[in-house]
């Protein structure tokens, strides 16, 4: 799957039932209750450098992270009321002047169709609605039942006007006379326990920054980030901080306003990893725990936290929607490489700006890092300049992994990728990763001594399982590898003359993006 880093309506409900007409009418001039209207291209080293620009896999893709509504139409005031009516003689229904009798205005309304959603859609519809509207004979009217009507109406009209009164002294009224009752604790008095969201926020956002990034030129965008140890290094994606890698300008901002300068330790490209460290960073820090994300299961919820389109310390949630999801994405800037990773997938709300922000368990461990997201809309990079915005579908790094990036980061300034030493296309496919016949800059395909051609594998060949993994594209195979550390064994299924083959590789290991 690329992506970027950062109908039908509703039947109507039915009106009213029909008014029988020797029913008291309404008031003169009152509006009567209606309803709205109703095998390929070269690709790198699996493992090894991500393709270049162009690739399905690279801009235009996937989103990375880095509505108005339509106004209701406003109320129409009703008209004012009429001088009431003579009573009509004993026995027929009164009318209104200007206005049909109800058999003029075709009352009873016609049983409307049922939705297609509903059962029985195309038949008669049953029930009250279905059934053919009958009117009821007149009662015989007395005296005494006319006084009662008349009397109805002058209650109706005193209950008016003691309203208005009723009103205009309240208006008018000392407050300290209310009878108004207030809870027995305010919001900040309420305990949250364990496990609620509020809770989990409350603990989590004091160590979630926002990221500012500029560049010498001083374009630049908005991210997300949290605390990673005391010592004030930070996690956040490598596309957040792009922009200040070569002597631009790094800041991050916490919820309680203090904002620190920040420099790059290191950036994985590959991997969408970087860490930063705070300048004069607080003794105060508090780490984010970091869970385990190979023990999560479809359906856990989740938390996510960021600043959506500059909206800081943004909370959202949803569930995790799939694991082990392939997703290569870019940010879509001219030049820019793509990212690969076998993702948590989730329906959080994650947006422009949500980059590099942690996706919290229940409990509020740190289970991936919000990277990217599936937009219907195109547009740049998830760094805060595009249109795109969430529909459900948002991609988030393992924890175990960006934890494992992260460590070599910040001990040696830079990533480690695993590879077999084979070059596999990235065209898009079902049937698996193909190894091309020849490799980028006309390289060998498959590298000579590699752990591919150890284990005996030869250009055209179709890996179609990892392990246990089911392997359907090149993208797919790089992202699994890059989940494993170099000195892995892995189990590898490949087809080759229509035979299915398995053999086993070492993976070997790659230092930096270059």
């Amino acid at each position: 799957m690329s992506t970027e880093n950062e109908g039908t309506a509703v039947p109507p409900a039915p009106s009213a039932p029909p008014v029988p007409v020797d029913a008291p009418a309404s008031a003169p001039g009152a509006a009567p209750a209606g309803h709205a209207p109703t095998a390929g291209t070269p690709g790198p080293d699996a493992g090894g450098a991500p393709p270049p620009p162009g690739s399905p896999y690279g801009p235009g893709g996937a989103h990375q992270e880095g509505a108005p509504t339509t106004p209701m139409p406003a109320t129409q005031p009703q008209a004012p009321g009429q001088a009431p009516m003579p009573a009509p003689p004993a026995g027929q229904p009164m009318a209104h002047p200007g206005q049909p009798t109800a058999a003029e205005a075709g009352w009873p309304p016609p049983a409307p169709v049922a939705p297609a959603y509903a059962s029985g859609a195309g038949g008669g519809a049953t029930g009250v609605w279905g059934a053919a509207y009958q009117q009821p004979a007149p009662k015989p009217r007395s005296g005494r039942g006319g006084l009662i009507a008349g009397i109805l109406v002058a209650a109706l009209v005193a209950g008016g006007v003691g309203g208005g009164i009723g009103y205009q002294l309240a208006r008018t009224s000392d407050s300290s006379g209310s009878t108004t009752v207030s809870a027995a604790t305010t919001g900040g008095d309420v305990k949250r326990d364990n496990g609620t969201v509020a809770n989990v926020a409350a603990k989590a956002l004091p160590s979630t920054v926002t990221i500012e990034a500029e560049s010498t030129n001083g374009q630049g965008g908005t991210g997300t980030g949290f605390v990673f140890d005391k010592q004030g290094h930070i996690i956040t994606n490598n596309h957040v901080v792009a922009d200040a890698v070569d002597g631009g300008k790094l800041t991050a901002t916490f919820p309680n306003g203090k904002k620190y300068d920040a420099e790059i330790i290191g950036h994985a490209q590959g991997y969408d990893v970087a860490v930063i460290k705070l300048k004069n960073a607080p003794d105060d820090l508090k780490p984010l725990a970091l869970g385990n994300s190979d023990e999560i299961s479809v359906g856990d919820s989740t938390i996510a936290i960021g600043a959506p389109f500059g909206l800081s310390n943004t909370v959202t949630t949803g569930i995790i929607s799939a694991k082990n999801r392939p997703v290569a994405s870019s940010d879509g800037a001219s030049g820019s490489k793509s990212s690969y990773m076998s993702a948590l997938q989730t329906d959080a709300s994650i947006n422009p700006g949500n980059s590099g922000g942690p996706l919290l368990d229940a409990e509020g461990a740190v289970i991936g890092i919000n990277s990217a997201i599936q937009s219907a809309a195109s547009g740049s990079g998830m760094g805060g300049g595009g249109q795109a915005g969430s529909i459900g579908l948002g991609f988030a790094i393992p924890i175990n992994q960006a934890k494992y990036v992260a460590q070599q980061l910040i001990s040696t300034g830079k990533p480690v990728y695993a590879k077999i030493g084979a070059s596999v296309s990235l065209d898009e496919s079902t049937n698996g990763a193909k190894i091309t016949d020849q490799g980028a800059s006309g390289s060998a395909a498959v590298e000579a001594g590699g752990p591919a051609a150890k284990a005996g594998l030869k250009p055209g060949d179709v890996i179609t399982k990892l392990d246990d993994v089911v392997v359907d594209s090149g993208p797919t195979l790089i992202g699994e590898i890059w989940t494993h550390k170099p000195g892995d064994k892995v189990t590898i299924t490949y087809q080759r003359g229509g035979s299915t083959h398995t053999t086993t590789v070492t993976l070997a290991s790659r230092y930096g993006d270059n």
